[in-house]
C-alpha cells in the first residue's frame, strides 16, 4: 500500500542537514565546483522527507534539499511507546535498513543517516542495523522505504477482513 504524500504547508518542519559534498564536473576550460547537500525534514510527529539540492553555493544547495524534503514528505505509523508496530527490512539500492519495535526507555539506537530520518519522524523507542551499501544518500533513502511500508494493526485487520482483537490475539 502506498501512502499518500503530505501537504507541508500546513506544518511546522525541522531539518537536519546529513551530507554536504563537493562535486566536481571537469570541463575543456577547468573545473566546475558545485555541492549536493542531502537534507532531511519532519515535524516529530509521524511526518518525515528526504531531499537532495544541487548549487554552486552551499546555502542555495540545503534550501533547495529542504525544498526537495518537503515535497516528499511521508506519513509514518508510530505505536503507544513510540516505536514502530512491527520489525521491517527497508531496501533502496544495494543498501538496506533493518528497523525494529523497542520497548519503552530504549531510545533511538541507529547510525547517523537513519537516526536523523527518525529522530525528524519523531520516534523514541527504535532499534535499526544498516545493512549493505553505507552510502549515505541511499541508507537515508532505504530508511524511508522502510517506513512507508509499514502497516498499523489497523490497516492489516482490515485488509484481512477480521477485527483488530482477532489479529492482536
Amino acid at each position: 500500500m502506498k501512502r499518500t504524500i503530505i501537504d507541508a504547508s500546513n506544518l511546522e518542519l525541522e531539518d537536519n542537514v546529513v551530507t554536504i559534498k563537493r562535486v566536481t564536473k571537469v570541463v575543456k576550460g577547468g573545473r566546475n565546483m558545485r555541492f549536493t547537500a542531502l537534507v532531511v525534514v519532519g515535524d516529530k510527529n509521524g511526518h518525515v522527507g528526504v531531499g537532495l539540492g544541487k548549487a554552486t553555493e552551499i546555502p542555495e544547495a540545503i534550501r533547495k534539499g529542504k525544498e526537495a524534503a518537503a515535497k516528499k514528505l511521508v506519513a509514518v505509523p508510530m505505536d503507544d511507546n513510540g516505536s514502530v508496530p512491527h520489525d521491517f527490512n527497508g531496501k533502496y539500492g544495494s543498501a538496506s535498513v533493518l528497523i525494529k519495535k523497542a520497548p519503552e526507555g530504549t531510545g533511538i539506537i541507529a547510525g547517523g543517516p537513519v537516526r536523523a530520518v527518525l529522530e525528524l519522524a519523531g520516534y523514541k523507542n527504535i532499534r535499526t542495523k544498516s545493512l549493505g551499501s553505507n552510502n549515505k544518500q541511499n541508507v537515508c533513502l532505504a530508511a524511508i522505504e522502510g517506513l512507508k511500508n509499514l502497516k498499523t494493526p489497523e490497516e492489516v485487520a482490515k485488509a484481512r477482513g477480521i477485527s483488530v482483537e482477532e489479529l492482536l490475539g
